[in-house]
């Protein structure tokens, strides 16, 4: 009969399978420590290039916005105020000049059914953002004649948005409903 005595205080483990293990997990660790480290090495150093990059466009735009207060300030000295007031008016006339009728009679025209009318048309007025604005009336003897010429115009890539403002039923003098709209057009300057 066998009998199993283990004399030593402690039993026998096996943990070398453990520390392999476990020196494998450290190193694997280590090895992502450092390229962590690298990727953050190399984002500091492109920050720092954006940060650079930015200092030099902002001084840019300083001695830009300099130059342009010192020229606005050569501008309106009174000598120079005329010749300003001048150049301000010939300018809004040009741009104004710049609009061609017979390429937004054209443009109506492509886009007009049969059965509406332009009644009038006013100076087209150009916004802050360079938008040319057309205000016009028309008219029709029947007003889903204008309702389609409306939703035409908005459906076209030449006029933008429309805003109406006034309807005016037929009268004794005049068989058309009339509807004065406002549009954008997308004539170039």
């Amino acid at each position: 009969m066998r009998i199993p005595i283990n004399l030593s205080s402690e039993p026998f483990r096996k943990d070398r399978p453990m520390f392999l293990a476990s020196a494998a997990c450290a190193i694997v660790l280590v090895v992502f420590l450092g390229i962590m480290i690298s990727l953050i090495l190399n984002e500091r150093a492109r920050a720092k290039d954006a940060r650079l990059a930015v200092e030099k466009l902002s001084a840019q735009a300083q001695s830009a916005a300099a130059e342009q207060a010192k020229l606005d300030a050569f501008l309106r000295e009174p000598t120079n105020a005329q010749v300003l007031a001048q150049s301000q008016l010939l300018n809004t006339l040009i741009q104004r000049k710049s609009i061609s009728w017979t390429r937004i009679f054209a443009d109506l025209e492509s886009v007009m059914p049969y059965d509406v009318e332009v009644i009038s048309v006013r100076l087209p007025a150009i916004t802050s953002s360079n938008e040319v604005m057309l205000d016009m009336v028309v008219g029709a003897k029947d007003p889903t004649a204008v309702i389609g010429f409306l939703k035409k115009l908005e459906e076209s890539p030449l006029f933008g948005p429309i805003e109406g403002h006034s309807s005016l039923p037929p009268s004794q003098n005049d068989p058309l409903y009339r509807y004065r709209v406002t549009v954008n057009y997308a004539q170039k300057l």
